[in-house]
C-alpha cells in the first residue's frame, strides 16, 4: 500500500513498515504544502493512506469523496519512540479506512 508520511512525523517511521511504499512529504516533492494543496497532490501521486499527527485536519479539510484514507495519529508527542508505539494499531486500521474517511489510532 502506498502511504505518505506528514511532514510532522519523523521519517525513520518508514523503516518500521517495511511491506508498504512510504513516502514522506518532502521525499514526494510535497514540502511545504498546505493540507487541502497536500491532500490533492497525494492523491493525484496514487497515495491510499494519509499519516498525520494534526488532529485538526479533518475539521479543516472536506473529506467526502477523497480517494485516501487519513489516519491520525494520537500520541504524547510526534518522536518516533511514541509514534512507533502505535505502528501495530496503525497496520490494523489501514485496511479497514475507506478513502474519504479518517480514522484515528492511539490514546
Amino acid at each position: 500500500m502506498k502511504i505518505l508520511l506528514d511532514e510532522c512525523l519523523p521519517r525513520k517511521l518508514a523503516k518500521l513498515l517495511p511491506l508498504h511504499e512510504c513516502w514522506t512529504v518532502p521525499q514526494a516533492g510535497f514540502a511545504g504544502k498546505k493540507n487541502g494543496a497536500l491532500l490533492d497532490l497525494a492523491e493525484a501521486s496514487q497515495f491510499a493512506v494519509f499519516l498525520t499527527v494534526d488532529q485538526g485536519i479533518p475539521y479543516q479539510q472536506k473529506l467526502a469523496g477523497r480517494r485516501l484514507a487519513i489516519i491520525v495519529i494520537r500520541a504524547r508527542s510526534n518522536r518516533l519512540v511514541d509514534v512507533a508505539a502505535v505502528v501495530s494499531e496503525f497496520l490494523d486500521s489501514i485496511n479497514a479506512t475507506a478513502p474519504g474517511t479518517v480514522a484515528y489510532i492511539g490514546r
